[in-house]
């Protein structure tokens, strides 16, 4: 990833894990990482576990953001899930899987469009 799409990802992290904040969410970790994905925040709201991808684009060009989120980055954002329960043995608890939408402008200013809940299941 070039600098500036880091720079611009990390920035959309920080839009979104303020926003997470302001909607409720208590963010457990970020950018949890296995050898099979990462995962951008791992949250908890009422009482349930809510894994969080952060997906910002330019344009809709070729779809939204969270229409990025492929079948294959599903799988992988599943199997890193469930390193993430294993290896703090929560069994029993309602999860799901939020997509963080995050839309750049020209001029580079970052605005949250939106969370969406429950956004694919595996």
């Amino acid at each position: 990833m070039s600098t500036s799409r880091s720079r611009i990802g990390r920035s959309a992290e920080i839009a979104a894990a303020a926003e997470l904040g302001k909607r409720g969410y208590r963010i457990l970790t970020s950018n949890y990482r296995r050898r099979m994905g990462e995962i951008d925040f791992v949250a908890e709201e009422n009482g349930q576990i809510v894994f969080v991808e952060v997906r910002c684009k330019r344009t809709e060009a070729f779809g939204t953001p969270a229409e990025s989120i492929t079948p294959a980055k599903q799988a992988r954002l599943a199997a890193t899930a469930q390193c993430y329960l294993d290896e703090h043995e929560i069994k029993g608890v309602e999860c799901r899987f939020d997509v963080v939408e995050v839309a750049s402008s020209s001029d580079g200013k970052l605005l949250v469009k939106g969370i969406i809940r429950s956004a694919f299941s595996v």
